[in-house]
């Protein structure tokens, strides 16, 4: 426990870090907005593709892994559908606030799951991680923009559209590419290798720094029932259910605690923004991810600890 709480600890001070720089030094948007963008589309696939081009695949459970995680999303997305009803006429969630319901309950922060898992476990951590990735991240976004086009949209966006979003997630091509390079076996010549190291090291510590700015603490005075809820949703149901697939998958050890890890992080920031872009309930959205990011820090080694 107190192991897993010790390498959970410099990812959790530097999501506080990036929250007192953005009060203190870079207090305009325009910085981060730029940081982000360069994480997203540069340093984060920089990683993920030089991570999973060198990655023994055949020593890890890509099935089991990817598999347990990627049906954990379909049994949350569909426990959050048969919860529809009863928030709205409970706690009048509408359509709106519910699209933020559904994204804060299973959506996942990449870049905390990386840095917890490479801190834990180096490189196989990064590796499972990863393989994670490509098992949630485009069913994710496919069911993130049908709800959200579904439910908040002001007009409903055409399926193509859709699709052309998701395919255009720099995140997916760096898996894909990441992956093809390996199977095909393609030689990586040293000075690229090293190039893609060095951008990937920078990646994961500007990404939490970009978390860090984007909470919003004023929500944490009075939480919303929806947003208590959502955060009960991710941080305990989540993780049950992926380590009960993990299991009925036959993992153990470190590819169990992996998936532990991938299923207990806060949900996504970037579902912000797409909440803001579809007409979602993007106050909501901000409330639910700045709780679930300062009550990860106790859950999560809870559940990693649990399996490991």
């Amino acid at each position: 426990m107190l192991t897993v709480f010790g390498a959970l600890m410099p990812v959790f001070l530097l999501i506080v870090l990036g929250h007192v720089l953005r009060r203190v030094l870079l207090t305009e948007d325009k910085p981060w907005s730029g940081i982000e963008q360069l994480v997203y589309y540069v340093l984060f696939p920089a990683l993920l593709i030089d991570t999973l081009s060198r990655a023994n695949l055949s020593a890890v459970p890509v099935a089991g892994v990817g598999g347990a995680l990627l049906l954990a999303v379909v049994a949350m997305s569909t426990l959050c559908l048969l919860l529809r009803p009863l928030l709205a006429s409970r706690l009048g969630v509408d359509g709106p606030a519910f699209s933020s319901v559904f994204q804060g309950a299973t959506r996942w922060q990449t870049f905390v799951a990386l840095s917890v898992a490479g801190n834990l476990y180096d490189d196989v951590g990064i590796t499972l991680a990863s393989v994670a990735m490509v098992a949630m991240i485009p069913l994710l976004n496919v069911f993130s923009v049908g709800v959200l086009a579904h439910y908040a949209a002001p007009m409903r966006l055409p399926w193509p559209t859709i699709l052309l979003t998701i395919a255009r997630n720099p995140l997916i091509w760096a898996c894909v590419l990441g992956l093809a390079i390996n199977l095909v076996g393609l030689p990586i010549p040293r000075p690229l290798h090293e190039f893609a190291d060095a951008l990937g090291r920078c990646s994961l510590a500007l990404g939490l720094l970009v978390v860090g700015a984007g909470l919003q603490l004023d929500g944490l005075r009075r939480p919303q029932p929806a947003a208590l809820i959502t955060v009960a949703l991710k941080l305990a149901v989540m993780p049950l259910i992926a380590i009960g697939f993990g299991l009925a998958f036959g993992l153990s050890g470190t590819n169990l605690a992996v998936v532990a890890c991938c299923a207990s992080v806060p949900s996504a920031s970037n579902g912000y923004v797409l909440a803001r872009q579809m007409g979602g309930d993007a106050p909501l959205l901000a409330q639910i991810l700045t709780l679930q990011t300062s009550l990860a820090v106790f859950t999560m080694p809870l559940f990693i600890a649990l399996v490991a």
